[in-house]
Parts: structure tokens; sequence; C-alpha cells
């Protein structure tokens, strides 16, 4: 997977829901793995020659684990002149000794989602780009279908009210296959997750389920991604051209 290539599909996400605007200013969530880095990327190499200017902010929430090394990550964005903010958080201390949860990941996701939008108002950026590629829409559709009995996945942008906040997800055209390869060909320092509890979720079982329904039925992944974007999902309407 070429820049090229991760630049041309990430620029026709952002057109088709009209991510970006004029001045916008950007913060990146970087978990420090190879969806957030590719993204990253994407996002500097698209600031080049967008038609409509906009600024990046990089911004990662530190759980507290111990053996969390965000050197390498702090010296890419300081080579690509992008602004990195790190927050520090008890989060990981909270839920894993005082609370001890024994289902840590949804209100792990809850708080590092709030320590991350309160930092973003304080860069004083008015978006934020979450990593999701498309595995990821639809992996979460799946999940609702398995666990709530619906037909649901996030959108392509979704306003967040009581934050004044937009968020965008510029990878939902990306395979996770194509995610990989761009890592694995710009040696990107990916940093892997500390967290205990990670490979060990219903996403996971869910992952595992959707690669064996695609290999058994090739295509399938795909077929499922078209049926979202015309399934009448909120945020998911016609794109222009369509």
């Amino acid at each position: 997977m070429t820049l090229q290539k991760v630049l041309s599909l990430v620029r026709r996400a952002v057109d088709d829901y009209q991510m970006i605007e004029n001045g916008d200013s950007i913060a990146v969530g970087i978990s420090g793995g190879k969806d957030s880095l590719t993204l990253l990327y994407a996002l500097h190499g698209l600031m080049r020659f967008y038609p409509k200017p906009f600024t990046i902010h990089a911004v990662t929430v530190d759980l507290g684990f111990d053996n969390l090394n965000l050197d390498r990550i702090t010296e890419l964005c300081s080579q690509l002149e992008i602004p990195y903010t790190i927050v520090k958080t008890d989060i990981a201390h909270i839920i894993f000794k005082e609370r001890k949860e024994t289902n840590p990941c949804s209100l792990c996701a809850k708080m590092r989602k709030g320590a991350l939008n309160e930092a973003i108002k304080k860069c004083g950026c008015n978006k934020v780009a979450y990593a999701h590629h498309k595995d990821d829409v639809v992996e979460t559709m799946l999940m609702s279908l398995v666990f709530e009995g619906r037909f649901h996945t996030f959108s392509p942008v979704t306003y967040l009210d009581r934050m004044d906040l937009k968020v965008i997800r510029p990878l939902m055209y990306m395979n996770e296959a194509d995610v990989v390869g761009f890592v694995n060909k710009f040696q990107m320092p990916v940093v892997k997750s500390p967290c205990p509890a990670d490979g060990h979720t219903k996403r996971e079982y869910i992952k595992g389920l959707l690669q064996q329904l695609n290999r058994e039925n090739p295509g399938v992944k795909e077929r499922m991604f078209t049926a979202i974007q015309g399934g009448g999902i909120k945020g998911w309407e016609s794109r222009p051209g369509s």
C-alpha cells in the first residue's frame, strides 16, 4: 500500500462525507497502534494539497501503564512538525487496581474518551479524527447484530453536542490489511498496547468471525460495507455523485 493510494482513499472519504472544512483544527487520537499512526501520516500528507486548509494536533491519552514508551512517536511528531500532547491519567490504576473490573473495556473507553475530549478542547481543536477503518465499521455492525439485535454501526461523521466537537473517520475506506501493509512498508513506530485485556474482547471474537466468513464467502466484507452504506443508518446518507 503506497502513500499515494492511502491519500486517495482518505481524500475520497473526506470528500464523500464533507469531513473537513476551511480552517479546521483537527486533533488526531494517537493510541500508538498501526491504525492511528497511519491516520496521522495520511492527514499530514493531505494537509499539503487539500483545497480547504486545515491543521492537525496529535493527542495521546496515557492510561498510566508503566510499560508505555512514547519516545518514538514523540520523535515522529517532531520530524513531521505536528504538535503532540500526552495526557497523563490514572485510568489503569482505577480500573484494574481500585475497581478490579472483570469487564474493563466499556468503562475504560468512556474514561479515555472523556480525557481525550477535554484535552482536545484545551488544544483549541474543533474536530477529532478517529482511526476506524473499513473492518472496524463492519465489525461494529456485526457486534450490534449479534449482541444487541439491531442493524447499526458508527457513522463517518458524528457530532458530540455536549462537547461541541465533531468526530471524523477518514480511514473508513481502508481495509485493515492495507493498513498493516502501509505500516510495514514505512516502518512506523507502532507501540504495542500494554493493556492486559488487549486481544480478549468481544470485538476480537467478532473480528475472528468476520475473517472466517470472508474466507468461506470471498467478498462478504465488501458486501456488508455496501449494505451499511445503503441501509438507512443515521449518518450514512447518500454521498455526492452516488
